[in-house]
């Protein structure tokens, strides 16, 4: 352990303590599912960004930097914990422990303002359609996608800078396999600042509770205007869609409530399993559960496909013809 002044410099992440066998299968199963997560994102965003329906429709513009987002989400704590896992390299600095909370914290806080641009979206599709084409226009979902990330990576600039200069007398043992706020502020001495507690508090009003108040106002909205105003066909098909979006919001947000909305209280081995919901498991899920009945998507797909069947095909006709030119 090492202290410069009184206060730790580094931390030991005890992960997931368990045997070597248990580790490798967790090591096994946890690589998959990021590399699958991985591929699932990546698939989307070229599907969008080639195909050029689905690039001018907002919804997908959102949905593709969405897909990035989770990229960066998942490769902020995922590759770590793998290393953890082969090599059990448990000690990280305590500058580096303080990055990742704050990219972690800051790509969670912009998942929330995600949430709630794609819940926009489907608000102004849905109940005012005639006035959707102009309010949301390509150059507006780029407003939303930039406001999104700006605030979501300036909302946890005050509590972070704030828990990185309290004084952490030990141990330094962290009970997790990643630096989170709720198992640092455990390590904290007392007592913990009123400006931190204040503006803890603010950040779960408006970054955690403003957006799900949004996002459940405005999906509350949509099925009230389906039940109004759709026939039963199109109420069914629109249901199905929307039923998809308040899955993953429930996804991200339940989990995340339950832990960092009062964090002090959650015992360390629950916290470790919910925070593999958010960080390894929903961007996994996440992907299908957009994708998997979304007859675009999957039309958009055929369509890169047979591009790409006739580009093979052509490559594969000329360099024939240039072996028959070269014949004669």
């Amino acid at each position: 352990m090492q202290f410069t002044n009184g206060t730790v410099q580094e931390f030991i992440l005890l992960g997931f303590e368990v045997g070597q066998l248990q580790r490798l299968l967790l090591l096994t199963f946890f690589t998959l599912l990021y590399m699958l997560a991985m591929a699932e994102n990546i698939t989307i965003i070229v599907l969008v960004v080639l195909d050029t329906q689905l690039a001018r429709l907002p919804m997908y513009i959102l949905l593709s930097n969405f897909s990035w987002l989770e990229i960066c989400y998942v490769n902020t704590t995922i590759p770590r914990m793998l290393l953890d896992l082969a090599l059990s390299n448990k000690i990280i600095s305590f500058s580096s422990c303080f990055l990742q909370f704050y990219i972690f914290c800051s790509f969670g806080s912009t998942e929330c303002f995600f949430l709630s641009s794609m819940a926009l979206d489907r608000y102004l599709a849905i109940c005012h359609p005639l006035r959707y084409p102009q309010i949301m226009s390509p150059n507006f979902c780029y407003v939303l996608i930039i406001a999104s990330w700006v605030l979501g990576f300036l909302a946890y600039i005050v509590p972070v800078t704030l828990i990185s200069k309290m004084s952490f007398c030990g141990p330094n043992v962290i009970d997790h396999f990643m630096c989170d706020q709720g198992s640092i502020l455990a390590l904290a001495c007392p007592p913990i600042p009123n400006a931190l507690i204040i503006s803890q508090i603010f950040m779960d009003v408006v970054v955690i509770l403003g957006n799900i108040v949004f996002v459940v106002l405005s999906y509350g909205s949509v099925i009230v205007t389906l039940m109004k105003n759709s026939s039963k066909g199109n109420r069914v098909k629109s249901f199905s869609t929307i039923s998809f979006h308040l899955l993953v919001v429930t996804l991200f947000y339940g989990p995340l409530a339950g832990i960092y909305v009062n964090p002090e209280v959650a015992d360390p081995y629950i916290t470790k399993i919910v925070a593999l919901c958010y960080t390894a498991i929903t961007p996994f899920l996440n992907p299908m559960i957009y994708c998997l009945r979304n007859d675009q998507m999957k039309e958009a797909l055929l369509r890169l496909w047979r591009r790409k069947a006739v580009f093979l095909k052509s490559k594969t006709d000329s360099v024939k013809k240039r072996k028959g030119t070269g014949n004669m």
